[in-house]
């Protein structure tokens, strides 16, 4: 195993680098507090569906003014004509990465990926990170079952992380449960990014599949998204460095495990 990978990553800005945090608040002051705050403390702001109907671009462009990168988590999900097209408007807001829904289809997936590239080419835009959906994590195997989906969970995350590669999506969204097998299967350049991780020293609430920070970067997670962990900490700065601190030891161990496989 090269110790390029993915340790390269960890140390282009430190650990924080890869630290997500989930700015899940309902107004555009609570999200300006706490960015303001977290700029240096973290890598991206996740900024999902309840504060993008609220506070709509507005808050992509705050967040890029104080510094700060977004994940734009809306997970998008329709033909694959409307997708494109939302897809070339998160283009455009500059956000650093996105996200649409791996189930879509692998269609969906290729015009998307065509549209952006389209899109920053002719208008010299920085092209985003295109993330796939693969099984939230807030779904068990019986969940699966009920929807009509026979295959285990694993087993359907690494069928939507492959078709995602095929339609030469960047990356996916993914529980730090199935880390492995998507490495194994779709190489060390596909990005994954994890959800449902939770400091050792928190409860967990509707994440199913879940490990702390210092697991997840150990079983080779590229990024992390952490959100209530932070945001509920008395000291929000505090709690992100501490968590960063989680997965430098990660780090470590998998730079450990590296060396003992080389």
């Amino acid at each position: 195993m090269s110790l390029s990978w993915p340790f390269s990553g960890l140390r282009q800005g430190g650990a924080k680098s890869r630290l997500i945090f989930a700015l899940d608040v309902g107004s555009l002051r609570e999200a300006e507090q706490l960015v303001r705050s977290l700029v240096r403390e973290i890598g991206l702001f996740k900024i999902g569906k309840q504060l993008f109907l609220h506070a709509g671009p507005p808050v992509v462009r705050m967040v890029r003014e104080k510094g700060g990168e977004v994940f734009l988590d809306l997970k998008f999900h329709d033909i694959p004509r409307t997708v494109a097209k939302a897809a070339a408007e998160a283009t455009r807001m500059g956000v650093r990465m996105f996200d649409l829904h791996a189930s879509g289809s692998l269609a969906m997936m290729q015009q998307t990926v065509t549209e952006v590239n389209r899109i920053c080419r002719n208008e010299q835009l920085r092209r985003p990170k295109i993330l796939a959906v693969t099984v939230l994590t807030s779904l068990t195997r019986e969940d699966l079952r009920r929807l009509g989906v026979q295959a285990g969970v694993e087993s359907q995350v690494v069928r939507l992380a492959k078709l995602a590669r095929e339609a030469s999506m960047d990356g996916v969204v993914a529980s730090p449960l199935e880390i492995a097998r998507i490495r194994k299967d779709c190489g060390r350049g596909f990005l994954i990014v994890t959800p449902g991780v939770r400091s050792a020293k928190t409860t967990w609430d509707d994440q199913k599949r879940v490990l702390t920070p210092e697991q997840a970067i150990a079983a080779g997670a590229d990024y992390i998204v952490v959100g209530k962990p932070i945001r509920d900490a008395k000291d929000p700065s505090a709690a992100a460095r501490e968590i960063v601190m989680e997965m430098e030891r990660g780090g470590a161990g998998l730079r450990t495990k590296a060396r003992g496989e080389s």
